[in-house]
């Protein structure tokens, strides 16, 4: 694809966070919004006021059959991003698929693979990870100055939107998932995970997973979306250092804490052996984007560029390997499972 050119691109899905995707596309010089797809009228019709020039339709053949589009984003509902992503593909086009990928290991598989066969850009919009201070936190663990991660624990609450066709597994955790296994370049090797449905029968509105690494690591996520406070909150802590990124915090949302514990390897009686080493809090300058607008960059590069998402189907398969596993302890009342 000539670099100069716009990537011709169409939407499905014009919801909430689908609106947002939108906006990008129509901002953006590297992407040409060329048509919307949605099911309800009311949506058509906002895209329509708005945005005058994009082609608006409630069938996605219609989108399909399209040939000057080259790239199909999809913002839908969960369960239906396997058939449109699958449908997507062999028409030949490159797309981009709203978290979670799919809701089976199987169907994340098959597209993984379709998309290879093909030979197109796959992309899962695993937002977390195009954040510029989750980047500057993965370049803090590199250098070496947090030491070794002894574990991360995520919070992600809210008294907020109550969904009715997914639990808070699955519609939060993709995001902690997804940036621990960047933090860690690592995915566990088992789960376990335990909640409970109170406002809905079969559907969790709180959950708590464990992720279990073979080197002994561990990670730790709090979802719900029925809780006083709005929290959007991951610690991790090593052998040095500690870190704090609080995407709610307006500006300083990385504080990096001198703080540890210290214990001599010569042999002593355990309360002279373990020292507390309290230091300084450091706040680094991290020059904030919209992440979202970051991740669309992101997908332009790979589509002109044809080079790997950070983000791939890869990436979006050991997730949901993740979530599946983790929705079967949770049947199973918090039984551990293997991933």
């Amino acid at each position: 694809m000539n670099k100069k050119r716009k990537i011709n691109i169409g939407l499905v899905g014009t919801g909430a966070w689908g609106w947002n995707l939108l906006r990008n596309y129509a901002e953006m010089p590297d992407f040409n919004l060329v048509a919307c797809c949605d099911m309800k009228k009311s949506n058509l019709k906002k895209i329509h006021t708005s945005y005058p020039d994009v082609k608006t339709t409630s069938s996605f053949n219609d989108i399909l059959k399209m040939e000057e589009i080259d790239a199909i984003s999809v913002a839908t509902t969960a369960s239906n991003h396997y058939r449109i992503a699958k449908a997507a593909l062999l028409a030949g086009k490159d797309i981009y698929v709203e978290k979670p990928f799919t809701l089976t290991s199987d169907d994340a598989k098959e597209l993984r693979d379709l998309s290879r066969k093909k030979k197109k850009i796959l992309m899962v919009g695993h937002l977390l990870l195009y954040h510029p201070v989750v980047r500057e936190l993965k370049r803090v663990i590199q250098s070496g100055e947090i030491g070794d991660i002894y574990y991360i624990y995520g919070q992600r609450l809210n008294l907020g939107k109550i969904r009715k066709d997914e639990n808070a597994l699955w519609s939060f955790a993709p995001h902690d998932v997804s940036v621990i296994l960047y933090l860690l370049d690592s995915v566990p090797v088992k789960v376990c995970a335990t909640g409970s449905c109170y406002l809905q029968k079969g559907v969790q509105d709180v959950v708590f997973m464990t992720l279990f690494f073979k080197d002994g690591k561990i990670a730790h996520i709090h979802m719900s979306w029925l809780d006083p406070h709005k929290i959007r909150r991951m610690t991790v802590v090593g052998s040095k250092k500690m870190a704090v990124f609080d995407d709610m915090q307006p500006t300083e949302k990385l504080r990096i804490y001198d703080k540890g514990a210290i214990r001599p390897g010569e042999i002593l009686p355990y309360s002279d052996a373990i020292t507390i080493r309290e230091g300084d809090i450091h706040i680094p300058m991290v020059k904030m984007k919209e992440p979202l607008r970051l991740e669309c960059e992101h997908f332009a590069e790979c589509v002109r560029e044809r080079k790997k998402p950070l983000s791939d189907a890869q990436n979006g398969l050991d997730v949901v390997k993740i979530l599946e596993a983790a929705q079967k302890s949770l049947d199973n009342a918090g039984k551990p499972e293997k991933v």
